[in-house]
């Protein structure tokens, strides 16, 4: 029997361990992160970049053979890691030449993940959009609401890119985020949140830091992502309220939003137009918003989603807005429902009563002098109507 020395057992644990981090390490170049996007053969993608060349070979200096642009889809033969660690696939178009060439992983969506996005989606399909969003920095559009790593990375999206909010969600804060506020990986040059301390000396100034983070899902037109839906953290978005009702605000943030007037018709979605700012532009006209209290103290992940209901009119004929009804401060959840057409509609939300939480409904209509009503048509308690 061979013996085994101390230094000769210690050297082999030390290549394993060696080698262990260099496939993760190589795992964390691929798209973003994830291991799941080393692809298998005959296994097909979907392409995320705006436009992307297809090449004859992986060389710097190697001819490119095809233009393929967001959502064209390809065939995937096999894969490689270039010298530099990027990982490249050896695709066939579906063009009318079949081309076949190389393309950087980075630019392609595996369909198993396109597939789980879908997936995700088709939980929401029946619930109108909550608000409206933009980016305000590049951001990762993930499968679940968790950047403490890379497995669940769908794609990059754009600054300014644009969407539906359906639901949000906190969650804690993952340890691995203490260093920074953003789901990005940051750019060459630019100052990091612990070197930025070293300059600042007041930081038990600072309030206290949230020990949860808030985080969308979202609802993407096709101009912004293959991916019909997913997970984009908070802190990178913008709420984008109609300017129709935006300057309403009375120290409580606007959450959600839906347009009482018209048929049905919610012009806070983005996902049917191509103006990134359509969801702030809108004719004036009647809203229901959900109000959350604006405060210095930490969230929690039980906070409720909103806490209070405001209904905004609008008289035509004056050409003015009015306050049709405000509710006391609730514990309330989403989804905000809205169903019924013309003028007659009703709205549901879910909140904690003297029941325990229950759906509350309430009745909105028109009186004979065409101003706007909201009749509560559930009981309830702490709740008023206001004129």
């Amino acid at each position: 029997m061979a013996l085994i020395y101390k230094d000769d057992f210690e050297l082999r644990i030390s290549r394993k361990q060696l080698l262990a981090t260099w496939l993760l390490a190589l795992c964390a170049v691929a798209m973003g992160g994830g291991c799941a996007s080393f692809a298998k053969k005959d296994e097909t993608g979907v392409i995320i970049a705006r436009r992307a060349q297809v090449r004859s070979s992986t060389a710097v200096v190697a001819a490119d053979l095809l233009e393929v642009t967001r959502g064209d889809t390809i065939d995937i033969l096999d894969s490689r890691t270039a010298p530099d660690g990027e990982i490249w696939y050896r695709v066939r178009a579906r063009d009318a030449e079949s081309t076949e060439g190389w393309i950087e992983a980075r630019n392609v969506m595996l369909e198993s993940l396109l597939s789980s996005s879908r997936q995700l989606a088709e939980e929401d399909k029946d619930v109108a959009p909550q608000a409206a969003g933009q980016l305000r920095a590049n951001s990762n559009l993930r499968l679940t609401p968790d950047r403490s790593g890379s497995d669940n990375i769908l794609m990059k999206l754009d600054n300014g890119a644009v969407f539906d909010i359906v639901s949000w969600k906190r969650v804690p804060k993952p340890k691995s985020s203490e260093a920074t506020e953003s789901d990005d990986a940051p750019k060459a040059g630019v100052m990091t949140r612990n070197s930025n301390r070293r300059r600042n000396s007041n930081d038990e100034l600072k309030a206290p830091e949230e020990s949860v983070e808030l985080w969308y899902k979202v609802r993407l037109p096709r101009s912004v992502s293959p991916a019909p839906a997913g997970w984009v953290y908070g802190k990178q978005v913008e709420l984008k309220v109609p300017s129709d009702v935006i300057f309403y605000r009375t120290g409580r943030e606007f959450v959600a939003w839906h347009r009482l007037d018209g048929e049905g018709a919610n012009v806070s979605s983005v996902s049917t137009t191509g103006n990134k700012d359509a969801a702030a532009e809108s004719q004036a006209g009647s809203w229901v918003i959900l109000e959350k209290s604006s405060s210095d103290e930490p969230r929690r992940v039980d906070d409720p989603d909103f806490d209070r209901i405001f209904v905004l009119g609008y008289n035509k004929d004056k050409q003015e807005h009015y306050t049709a009804y405000r509710s006391e401060d609730i514990k309330g959840r989403l989804p905000l429902r809205v169903e019924g057409q013309g003028d007659s509609k009703i709205f549901t939300v879910r909140a904690q009563t003297d029941e325990g939480e229950k759906g509350l409904r309430y009745r909105v209509f028109l009186d004979d002098k065409r101003l706007l009503r909201v009749e509560p048509l559930d009981r309830q308690s702490n709740q008023r109507n206001k004129r």
